[in-house]
């Protein structure tokens, strides 16, 4: 692997390292604060996984760049405009709604990416969508289930839902755009051709709506400037509380 293609390798990792950090930490939040106990371990748990996912991608860009670098310093030794996780996975957690509606929308696309990335020329990468890829098909049964709960019960939980739906819409697209290092990456044979997964994703996503009262957005505004540095104002105040210990106490371990 050239050298350019080593550092275009651990930017790949990193960035997907840093959607994994981003949404565990969002979820981790739902700790003791679940609608019930079991659903608020259950969350906790997705959480956990998220954040050992982070560790697998953030190691391994380590592992690449070399030097000083860990995956403990990518995530807590970087600022808002290092960082470069999709804008979707930062939004604040919102009700239990927009949690879950979030979730299942990212289910369905980890579902597909990670059996596209299982066929990566980079072993490790391969390795790390084998063994993400078994959790994430736990996470998405759970996390349809939802969607045909909330979508068929109540009114109100409908209305939720549908509000959810209405919010995170835009922030969509970005999940399927490819940017020059992913081209770059797509030619080796080492990323994932995004814009190959949103037509399955959609016929996935469709056929569980139609079990529901709910409906699909239109697609309209979007956003994006996550793999770019260009974040929402919460990325600041997630970060903020991610990086505090490692902030008042530099160079601290366990």
């Amino acid at each position: 692997m050239t050298t350019d293609l080593t550092r275009a390798t651990a930017d790949y990792a990193v960035r997907l390292g840093d959607d994994a950090l981003i949404l565990g930490h969002r979820l981790s939040e739902w700790c003791s604060n679940g609608p019930f106990l079991e659903e608020d371990l259950a969350l906790t748990n997705v959480a956990l996984d998220y954040i050992g996912r982070a560790r697998m991608f953030l190691g391994y860009g380590a592992q690449l760049i070399g030097g000083d670098c860990t995956e403990d310093t990518l995530a807590y030794q970087r600022d808002c405009r290092e960082f470069t996780n999709l804008l979707i996975n930062e939004l604040p957690r919102g009700d239990f709604a927009f949690t879950m509606a979030r979730q299942y929308l990212l289910d369905e696309h980890a579902l597909l990416f990670l059996e596209a990335l299982q066929g990566s020329s980079d072993a490790e990468l391969a390795a790390i969508a084998t063994k993400a890829i078994k959790e994430t098909r736990y996470h998405l049964r759970r996390s349809r289930e939802w969607m045909l709960r909330l979508g068929d019960g109540t009114e109100e939980s409908r209305r939720r839902l549908q509000q959810a739906l209405e919010d995170i819409w835009g922030y969509l697209p970005e999940l399927f755009a490819m940017d020059e290092l992913e081209r770059e990456l797509l030619a080796a044979g080492i990323a994932v051709d995004r814009e190959a997964l949103e037509a399955p994703w959609r016929r996935a996503v469709s056929a569980t709506f139609a079990e529901t009262d709910v409906t699909l957005p239109a697609d309209g505004w979007r956003v994006d400037g996550g793999r770019t540095g260009y974040h929402t104002e919460h990325l600041g105040h997630l970060l903020s509380e991610l990086q505090f210990v490692q902030r008042a106490y530099p160079g601290c371990q366990w």
